[in-house]
Order: C-alpha cells, then structure tokens, then sequence
C-alpha cells in the first residue's frame, strides 16, 4: 500500500512547515505565551490566509474539502513548533460537528467565520466528576418556551479566554450518566448568566473554568438532535483523539532531534555524551517509539471514516501515543540532565505539552477499557 502524500498534501505540509520555521520560533513563542493574552492573534489570521482553517471544511460553507489526513499533516508540524492556538476545538470539532449536523442557517452563520479566522470556539465538555464519561453530565439545558434554560459547570475549558463563542454538552433528559438525553448547544460565550475563570495551563496555553447560571439560550442554539447528540459528541472528540495524536508525533520527533542535537554538543569526561553506547540505545528507544506512534497514528487517521472502527482505532492510538509520548519525554529530560527541565530549553516545554496531551480526552487506563469494550 503506498501511504506516500499527494502532490497537494506534499505543498500543505512544506507550507506549514515554512511558515513556522520562519515565524513561529522557540524564542517568539516564549514572548507571547508570556504575554497577558497568551497568544499573537496575528498567528490565527495567517493561518486562516494559509487555508489552514478551511482546510477540512467543506466546500459548501467555504472550506477545502480537505479530510483527516489534511489535518494529520497539519497537526503534526503544529506539534513540531508547540503551535498553542484552539485549531482543534474550532476547526475539527466545531467546524465538524456544524458540517455534519448543524442547520442550514447555522452554518452559514459559522462555517465561513471558522475558515476566514474571525471566530474561535471553545469545546466545553469536561466536567468535574465526569472522569472522561461524555455523558456524565451535571450540566443542564432545560426547556423553557420558545428556548432553553442553561444551568452547570465546565472545567479546563482548552483555549476559551480567547473564544467568541462555546460549544456546550448538557442533559436535556434522563439521569446524569445516561447516553440518552445528551444534546449540544452553541452558545455566545458574551450570553447573560456565563462567568469565566481563566489561567494559563502548564505548558503554556490557556483554559478557563466556565459556570452557567439561567443563560437562555434560543432554540436556533440547539445543534444535532434534542437527547440524541451523544454519537455526535463521541465523532468529534475521536476526530480530536486522532488530531492530538498526530500533534504529539510531531513534538516527539521535534523532542528527539533536540536530544539527539544535545549529545552531540554536550560533553563529559572530554567526549560528547552521544559517543556514549547506553544514550546511543536510549535515544534508539525513543526513535522506536516516535515511529511507533507515527504508524498508529496513520492507521487511526485512516479509520476515521469507519463508522464500525473509528472509537476502537481512536483509543488504541490514544494509548499507545501516550505511553511514547511519556516515554520519550522521561528520556529525553534524562539525557538532557537538569538543563532539561530549565525555561531557556525547549525540551521541557515539549514534555509538558505532551504530558498534558497524555491526559486530553482520557488518559490510557480509560481508552484501554473503551478499547476492550468497543
């Protein structure tokens, strides 16, 4: 089977990579994480000029027309440069939940938005007790005539001090941890009733802890079906799994050449520490599981579009990647000595980014159980 990129793929990826090598350093990225924003919006709106936004988009509602491989290649050299902007709450899953079960009316409202750069949305599914359950939901969204009365909490709300808008999961019906009863609602993050928390996350992004108190919220809000909008919930979070996947390949591949680039320059006992055999294996293991990752990755990418296999391939990369992605930063930290972990070298920052994505969308004891149940 030939996995090689077409000639268009090909042009996207050397693009990306261009513009991020040229623009997006390790020096100009420690500038503006430390920023009161937390970002450059400059960075949003070339990407949006790239086509990155429209993307994966269709073309109806001025996408691309662009697929899941689209965004590997575009996850994985955003890995590559600790890219921190919300590309996967807004594009992957806003853009695709809108393009698969958004009105007529709403996705012309948004769609364009999304591929122009001009709107950014939050996903705002975590819960406290949820324990990575997309349908333990404490979160309400109770009918109250013509709309519908939002009451709840949402934690760790990746990327909303700088949305303009929420994609909210509430209980329209049933108990707290029924599949059914679950329903969707894009929500104005300026809304009446909502009160945001926000802080910088560990490595280097932003979050906030978000409450709903009586936000009313028109019937036009109401995405997908009334208590049915759980499967959707579950594709775009697996859309997500499999997009991260492919971020943390490329922060892998970035971490291990900066290992292999430290051994090379560091000395001890008058020879550069890359002459010697245990870090020669060591850093050979960390080869063995960034190409580990990159393959499962791939496969995962491919069976997206497999209704029967897309949640299993989706945890079975999730686990695996997180147990590379822990394993390549322990040793690359390791190798590093104590300059590892300092805020002058990137290879700390790498490892958080990628500790924080072990645990994104459910750490590896949850997807080994989705795994053995899907």
């Amino acid at each position: 089977m030939d996995f090689s990129f077409s000639e268009e793929q090909t042009l996207l990826q050397n693009s990306v990579a261009r513009y991020l090598a040229d623009n997006y350093t390790f020096e100009t990225w420690r500038k503006f994480t430390r920023t009161d924003e937390g970002r450059d919006p400059d960075h949003w709106k070339v990407f949006a000029e790239l086509g990155l936004a429209a993307a994966p988009l269709p073309d109806s509602c001025g996408g691309l027309g662009g697929g899941p491989i689209e965004t590997m290649i575009v996850m994985k050299e955003f890995g590559r440069a600790l890219v921190i902007e919300p590309y996967v709450p807004t594009v992957i899953v806003a853009g695709g939940l809108l393009a698969r079960a958004g009105t007529r009316a709403q996705q012309e409202a948004w769609l364009p938005k999304i591929a122009a750069g001009r709107s950014i949305i939050a996903f705002a599914f975590a819960e406290p007790k949820g324990r990575y359950n997309l349908a333990h939901l404490a979160t309400t969204a109770k009918k109250q005539g013509n709309g519908y009365l939002l009451n709840g909490y949402k934690a760790v709300v990746i990327g909303a001090p700088w949305a303009d808008a929420l994609l909210v999961t509430a209980r329209t019906a049933g108990s707290e941890r029924d599949a059914a009863g679950v329903s969707l609602f894009l929500v104005d993050k300026s809304a009446t009733g909502i009160s945001t928390r926000d802080y910088p996350t560990v490595e280097g992004g932003r979050a906030c802890e978000i409450t709903f108190e009586n936000v009313a919220l028109p019937v036009e809000a109401l995405i997908g079906p009334l208590d049915g909008g759980l499967a959707l919930i579950e594709q775009a979070t697996d859309e997500a799994i499999v997009a991260h996947c492919a971020e943390a390949v490329g922060a892998m591949g970035a971490l291990l050449d900066t290992t292999v680039a430290y051994s090379k320059q560091r000395k001890q006992f008058g020879k550069p520490i890359g002459s010697f055999q245990v870090l020669q294996h060591r850093m050979v293991d960390m080869f063995i599981q960034v190409e580990q990752a990159t393959s499962i990755t791939l496969m995962a990418t491919l069976k997206l579009a497999d209704h029967a296999e897309r949640a299993k391939s989706a945890s079975a990369a999730k686990v695996q990647v997180s147990k590379a992605a822990r394993f390549v930063g322990q040793q690359a930290i390791q190798i590093h000595g104590g300059m590892g972990m300092t805020d002058e070298l990137a290879a700390g920052h790498y490892f958080k980014r990628l500790t924080m994505l072990e645990t994104l969308y459910g750490d590896v004891d949850h997807h080994l159980a989705r795994f053995a149940t899907s």
